[in-house]
């Protein structure tokens, strides 16, 4: 989170999945971009977005649609000028496999008229080997979106505590706000689950 507005915020559960909130709704300005539903649960199927498109995401599966068609009813952000990207994944742990998509929604540099779409597939991960996508690549005015393929994160904890606590640690103290970790055993489908927040 950069603004005051998106700092305010916190992880709370919601079911299978979670909700963000207000931490102090006396300083909430403006709850359209920051109070959503980042994860939901559909079956083998868990969905985690920076956005509201969790929402599109989970109906166009229920209504028989791809991950990837879900998506292209949406666009980035309309947060001039820096257009934040809408960023997308889709877990499923099914029959003793894991495979998982990843999806960036963004603008064409900074053009607000063009939105680039990519889907990055993974079929059979590597275990410890964890992928993400950030928001920007670097500070900016505006700022500048997230270019490439997901980035290579190694997954060395051996506990749920571990490795969110690592993760945590690791990111930018001034800009983290909280952290949603779940471990899904492939074998079974049991859930483990830890959020982290700021405040």
């Amino acid at each position: 989170g950069r603004s005051e507005n998106s700092r305010n915020r916190i992880f709370v559960e919601d079911g299978d999945g979670i909700r963000t909130q207000a931490f102090d709704p006396s300083k909430l300005t403006d709850p359209s971009l920051i109070i959503y539903a980042p994860v939901k649960v559909l079956g083998s199927k868990t969905i985690v977005t920076n956005g509201d498109q969790t929402d599109t995401v989970y109906d166009g599966l229920k209504n028989g649609l791809s991950f990837e068609k879900s998506l292209q009813s949406r666009r980035f952000e309309p947060d001039s000028p820096n257009f934040t990207p809408r960023i997308s994944a889709l877990l499923e742990v099914e029959n003793g496999n894991f495979n998982f998509s990843m999806s960036i929604l963004k603008s064409d540099c900074g053009n607000e008229s063009s939105v680039n779409r990519y889907t990055f597939n993974f079929e059979n991960p590597r275990a410890g080997i964890g992928r993400y996508i950030h928001t920007y690549m670097q500070n900016g005015n505006p700022l500048p979106s997230f270019e490439g393929e997901p980035e290579i994160l190694e997954l060395d904890g051996t506990s749920i505590e571990e490795t969110a606590n690592s993760i945590w640690e690791n990111l930018n103290e001034d800009n983290k706000v909280s952290l949603f970790v779940r471990f899904i055993e492939i074998a079974t489908g049991k859930v483990q689950t830890k959020i982290i927040n700021k405040n």
